[in-house]
């Protein structure tokens, strides 16, 4: 890695990932390259996720809008990738559009995004008390809304704006879903005519924001304009490619961004993927790095590592190279940004993940079998920390000797450069390197 460089513009649409678990710090790292895009593009998950921004010391979580939208002038487009819980977006609006974000001209929504209902949520929970192992969701409905979407039987924005469709397309999925509640849980009924009314009305506010998301997003390209496609949680909870069962809904690898977002492969130029410092994850299922206690504690009070939109703690552990690697692959990163490298900067010692023991056999590989990974054991590498604190560093060059060390040891792992180095929470703590 060289010293930084003066920044330089972005090249083209760039598709932001998360190469870990979530929680990366991907919000951070958006509103710092939105100065070069235009059009910013929101492709998976639903509510259950959260981008957190803090600019000149105030701080905004963004939920289901792009977080970029906090630099004016930008636009920001929910895909129809997304699930959409009006209830949840008019409150994100309400509140944003209070801070100054012209959220009335920049928020668009496409139609053919799902809508999620009551008995999404009611669902969620039911099947998540009552299945055999729990995966540790939100409760927030998303997963059932992506099974509605699958089944082809979901409401959508368009089915929801349009007053002569949704009323009968509403009966049926309530009925339906009563009889489920009823037979297989023993649940009170919903009440169709209290959820139309309500739903009806969420209609009215959002119909002015409701656009045709590809024909939208094929205009703005012929304008040339650049393009910022973000995704909500992380790689290693990809539905496809993460530690299923105890992933998200949706993709949220790189390839989602094109069926989430209704573009072609051919118009995404760049993939920067990001990762922590370290790593960390929310929920159940197995973590090979994960901190002991009196570690996970120090570690998690100086990250603030608590969910933006559920504040349930995050569980913490070593960077994990073994995962990164998986990530770079899977989303076909040409570099990374770092993030948080400043927690790390009271220790002694720093560990990283470059294998897995399991029994007699060492892999580099990510295995698809969450049991199997459950017995893995992390093969570390050792590095000195650098006892030194990092926050005000303006470049590469900057950096303590040590943590300039540990960042190369880093590239080498995930075999690609690190393009982007956050050592704080402000918008201003960080830099571009010459690898950007």
């Amino acid at each position: 890695m060289r010293n930084s460089s003066p920044s330089k513009p972005a090249r083209g649409n760039i598709v932001i990932i998360g190469a870990q678990w979530g929680d990366e710090g991907k919000g951070k790292v958006i509103d710092v390259l939105t100065e070069d895009a235009d059009v910013l593009i929101r492709y998976q998950g639903g509510h259950n996720a959260g981008h957190t921004v803090i600019v000149d010391g105030e701080e905004f979580v963004f939920h289901l809008i792009p977080s970029g939208l906090l630099h004016p002038g930008k636009v920001g487009l929910i895909g129809n990738g997304v699930v959409i819980d009006p209830e949840a977006l008019l409150e994100e609006m309400t509140r944003l559009a209070k801070r100054g974000v012209n959220v009335a001209q920049a928020v668009k929504i496409s139609d053919q995004a799902h809508v999620i209902f009551p008995y999404h949520k009611k669902l969620d929970l039911l099947e998540e008390t009552t299945r055999a192992g729990r995966i540790g969701t939100t409760g927030r409905g998303i997963g059932p809304c992506y099974v509605d979407k699958a089944a082809r039987c979901g409401i959508r924005m368009a089915d929801l704006c349009d007053t002569r469709a949704f009323p009968g397309k509403l009966k049926q999925a309530v009925e339906e879903k009563n009889r489920l509640f009823k037979a297989l849980y023993n649940e009170p009924p919903v009440n169709y005519d209290e959820l139309l009314a309500r739903y009806q009305g969420y209609a009215d506010r959002l119909r002015p924001h409701v656009v045709h998301g590809g024909r939208f997003l094929r205009d703005a390209i012929a304008q040339g304009k650049r393009l910022l496609f973000e995704g909500a949680q992380g790689t290693m909870l990809d539905l496809d490619h993460g530690t299923y069962p105890y992933v998200t809904s949706s993709n949220a690898t790189s390839g989602g961004a094109c069926t989430g977002a209704g573009v072609a492969p051919t118009v995404i130029d760049r993939v920067i993927g990001v990762v922590k410092a370290y790593t960390t994850r929310v929920g159940e299922g197995p973590f090979p790095t994960e901190f002991p206690p009196q570690l996970m504690d120090v570690i998690r009070t100086k990250g603030r590592e608590f969910g933006a939109t559920t504040g349930r703690p995050r569980r913490c552990g070593w960077f994990d190279a073994v995962v990164a690697r998986h990530a770079v692959w899977v989303n076909g990163c040409q570099s990374v940004a770092v993030t948080k490298l400043d927690v790390l900067d009271e220790m002694d010692t720093i560990q990283i993940c470059i294998g897995y023991q399991e029994g007699a056999e060492r892999t580099e590989d990510f295995p698809a079998d969450t049991e199997r990974l459950s017995r893995c054991k992390p093969v570390y590498e050792s590095w000195p920390g650098w006892k030194a604190e990092t926050g005000d560093a303006a470049s590469f060059g900057d950096l303590p000797p040590a943590a300039q060390r540990y960042l190369k040891r880093l590239e080498e792992l995930m075999g690609v450069p690190i393009c982007l180095i956050s050592t704080g929470s402000r918008r201003e703590q960080a830099f571009k390197t010459s690898s950007w």
